[in-house]
């Protein structure tokens, strides 16, 4: 039987605004000389919560990992389509609201629940060839995309300010929020975009038990152990 170091295994981070899940992995493995790191499923450099960092060994769970169901919470801006979905693109479209209630948005939100074949946004890490869309998507390139089977669990409205509405969905692994943003805005008819989002739940792990990154960085190496959640622990978690 092998054994285990104290660094095989999975780290919860609350990841912050603005890095990509990458540049944490990166600031995790210079900050304490760790080989072998990386993270388990995609959070956009504006959207913050839950991301499942594994570590040596622990990468090795990171396909189970990636496989499970997803919770979010976030708000969507109804009136403006942009390029990639979200805040972060250019807006292409600017169209009046009409008049909604909460229970119309939900009735809409409703619609969205169940199997459905969803196309992923150019401004995405899906590759095309070996080349990730938000690639071609900066250099104005636009191809043919596969849509892929997703279900949503829920999707539900609890509050709404127009033009804002505070959103709650579970949904499964690749569903891109962005695209259920723009996609409602497309039903409701005056186009909509992802201005926030938050990953509250990744399978097992909530985001409740996650540290932000400020602070794993300025933990010690033996502090940072012992928020290593163990390898075999984490195989019956996967």
């Amino acid at each position: 039987m092998h054994e285990f170091g104290p660094l095989d295994g999975a780290l919860l981070i609350d990841k912050p605004v603005g890095p990509t899940s990458h540049d944490v992995v990166d600031a995790i493995r210079r900050r304490f000389q760790i080989k072998k790191a990386g993270h388990c499923g995609t959070l956009d450099p504006n959207a913050t919560g839950l991301l499942i960092i594994v570590l040596g060994r622990g990468t090795k769970l990171s396909e189970k990992l990636m496989a499970s169901d997803k919770v979010y919470a976030g708000a969507i801006r109804l009136g403006e389509t942009t390029t990639s979905y979200d805040a972060d693109g250019e807006l292409t479209a600017s169209l009046p609201v009409p008049l909604l209630t909460l229970e119309q948005l939900n009735e809409v939100a409703a619609t969205f629940v169940g199997d459905q074949m969803q196309l992923p946004p150019m401004v995405s890490a899906v590759k095309k060839d070996g080349v990730p869309l938000y690639k071609l998507a900066r250099k104005g390139i636009e191809v043919e995309r596969k849509e892929r089977l997703i279900h949503v669990y829920n999707f539900r409205f609890t509050s709404y300010q127009e033009p804002i509405g505070q959103f709650g969905v579970a949904c499964t692994k690749g569903t891109y929020v962005r695209t259920l943003a723009h996609d409602l805005g497309e039903k409701v008819g005056c186009g909509a975009h992802l201005a926030t989002l938050r990953r509250i739940v990744s399978g097992k792990f909530d985001v409740a038990n996650a540290l932000p990154l400020d602070k794993v960085l300025a933990l010690s190496a033996t502090e940072l152990e012992k928020r290593v959640i163990p390898f075999l622990k984490l195989t019956r978690e996967a």
